[in-house]
Parts: structure tokens; C-alpha cells; sequence
């Protein structure tokens, strides 16, 4: 059996990972696994069936259970769902379980796809540090938050960009101070900044790496 072609891309919060990630995936035709999703997904169940996110036995239960195809269509967005899932990602049964998950997932991608494209946090040094090519995507605070204000202006007519700046700094301040699975750029990533650059270009610039690797593996 083939190895699979695997492409991870990490970054901070609305740095435009994800949307990356989907171009990429239709393109080349891999399947495509939003990281973030997990531990709310696993939130989302854990709730459906009136467990306790605090309950560790139950969240690490379902989170060894877990299926993309268990939460297709359900809302994982909410303001419960997001605090169930700080709660439950603090487990490390979970986060073991997931991890696992994540692994699987890019060692046998679904529908018999060829590769597979991981956007999280910490693919190309935890989850996927042997990956085929590895992107770190970032942008600057200031043009992250204002993507990120106009993603929830729909919804929260109210919201202050302000408000979404300050939170989105304490995130990043967050994620590359844990302990467990900081979120680093690997050694071995492409940096690819998207401040100043369109979606287009910067697919563009994540083809021109991958179409090498390619090339290089003949």
C-alpha cells in the first residue's frame, strides 16, 4: 500500500489555514480533517446525550468512539458547545484519544483518497511530524482580527472589532505558551504569510511548494 501524500498546515486563529486547507484538499482530490472540530464534535456528543463534560471517564469514552460522521450537521458552533469543549480538551484521555484519531486519520485517509490535509495547531510537530510537506500560515494580528470580526459581524451586528482583537491575542498568547503542544512553527515548514496576500495568491504559493515535492518524489 502506498503512503499516503500528507500536508499539514498549522498556524494562529483566521490566519486562513482552513480555507487553505479546503483549496488544497479539492484540488488534489486528499481528504481534508478541520483539527479544530475534534473537541468540539466530541463536546457536541458528550451533551447529546446528557453527559457531563467535566465527567473524564465519559468524555474520553467518546472521544475513543469518535467519528467525523457522528457530528455531520450538527451545530458545533454554539457559545455551550464551546465551553464544553475547553472543558474536555483539558483532559488528556481526550487529547490522547484524538491524537490517535488525528494519526489514523492521516495514515489511512477516508474514501480511499491518495493524501490527506490536516489543519490545526500542532500537525507538522505533534501529530504529523513525518508529514510529506508542512506549512506554517500566519498573518498579522491586526488584519487576523478584522477577518475574524467580519466572519461574526452577521451574527453579532453588537460585536466591536476591538473586542475580537483583544481576544484573539490572549488566544495566540495561549496556545504558544501551553505546555502541552505548543503551537510552533516545525522546523521543516514553509512560512507562508498571508497579511498581504489574496486567497488566490496564497493557494497560489501552497501549490508552487507542493507541485515540487511532487516533482522531487517523481
Amino acid at each position: 500500500m502506498q503512503t499516503p501524500f500528507v500536508i499539514a498546515l498549522d498556524g494562529p486563529a483566521a490566519s486562513g489555514k482552513g480555507t487553505l486547507a479546503r483549496l488544497i484538499s479539492e484540488h488534489y482530490g486528499f481528504a481534508h480533517l478541520d483539527t479544530g472540530t475534534l473537541y468540539r464534535g466530541v463536546a457536541w456528543l458528550l451533551l447529546a446525550e446528557g453527559g457531563d463534560p467535566a465527567e473524564g471517564d465519559a468524555a474520553a469514552r467518546v472521544a475513543r468512539e469518535f467519528d467525523t460522521a457522528k457530528i455531520v450537521g450538527a451545530d458545533i458552533r454554539t457559545k455551550e458547545v464551546g465551553a464544553a469543549a475547553s472543558v474536555v480538551a483539558a483532559d488528556p484521555a481526550v487529547r490522547a484519544a484524538l491524537l490517535e484519531f488525528q494519526r489514523r486519520y492521516a495514515a489511512n485517509p477516508p474514501n480511499s483518497a491518495s493524501g490527506a490535509v490536516l489543519d490545526g495547531r500542532d500537525i507538522g510537530t505533534v501529530v504529523c511530524p513525518e508529514a510529506t510537506v508542512k506549512f506554517f500560515v500566519t498573518a498579522g494580528a491586526k488584519v487576523r482580527s478584522h477577518r475574524r470580526w467580519l466572519e461574526l459581524l452577521d451574527a453579532r451586528p453588537e460585536l466591536e472589532e476591538s473586542t475580537v482583537y483583544n481576544d484573539l491575542i490572549e488566544r495566540d498568547a495561549r496556545d504558544a505558551a501551553r505546555s502541552d503542544a505548543p503551537m510552533i512553527a516545525a522546523d521543516d515548514a514553509e512560512l507562508l504569510d498571508t497579511t498581504h496576500l489574496s486567497i488566490d495568491a496564497a493557494f497560489a504559493a501552497a501549490r508552487r511548494v507542493i507541485d515540487g515535492v511532487f516533482r522531487r518524489c517523481g
